[in-house]
């Protein structure tokens, strides 16, 4: 009997640890950047104000989504004159396409970590698949929340062409490198 109860309790234990976890993404410390060569003299470094998202991980299954939305308008170039070329039909024309997104289509482990995440990545309307590499991650008790928290920094490369942005090309680089950091507090 004391056998039975213990299977029953470590069935049920394996069971909770199992299931999927979903984050929301803490827009406060998550701030998405672009980066690209400008005629070659520097790399010029924009960011982005506001996502919103959730993560689910599994982590004994090894398996999760992630699905974020980027607020084009909110794009910080350092200089208000820029930020309203950027939102322009040239690059994001934020007027016809408001938003960014990322929808993942599979998360890689390596053991305990997540590896990489494949998934399409849509800007003006056009979708590409995508797969950001993880170069940092860690999941803990957020010490001032007293809640489960994941943070994440991700990238990749794309081609601004590809998505109808190509303004300058090549002259203003046509790859663009994306970094994506977030950080994300348990449901």
């Amino acid at each position: 009997m004391k056998l039975a109860t213990f299977l029953i309790a470590a069935s049920l234990t394996s069971a909770a640890y199992a299931a999927p976890e979903t984050y929301d993404i803490n827009k406060d410390h998550s701030m998405p950047r672009f980066e690209y060569s400008h005629l070659g003299y520097s790399q010029q470094l924009s960011r982005f104000d506001s996502l919103t998202g959730t993560i689910t991980l599994d982590r004994a299954a090894k398996t999760g989504s992630v699905d974020v939305t980027i607020d084009a308008k909110s794009v910080d170039s350092g200089s208000t004159v820029f930020n309203g070329h950027l939102q322009g039909e040239d690059f994001f024309d934020t007027a016809k396409f408001p938003t960014i997104t990322f929808k993942s289509t599979a998360v890689k482990f390596d053991g305990e970590k997540v590896a990489s995440v494949e998934g399409n990545l849509t800007i003006k309307g056009i979708t590409k698949p995508a797969t950001l590499t993880v170069i940092s991650y860690l999941c803990m008790p957020h010490p001032m929340l007293k809640k489960d928290a994941c943070g994440v920094t991700a990238t990749t490369k794309i081609k601004r062409t590809e998505f109808n942005m190509g303004k300058y090309a090549p002259y203003v680089s046509d790859e663009v490198t994306l970094t994506l950091p977030v950080e994300a507090i348990k449901q």
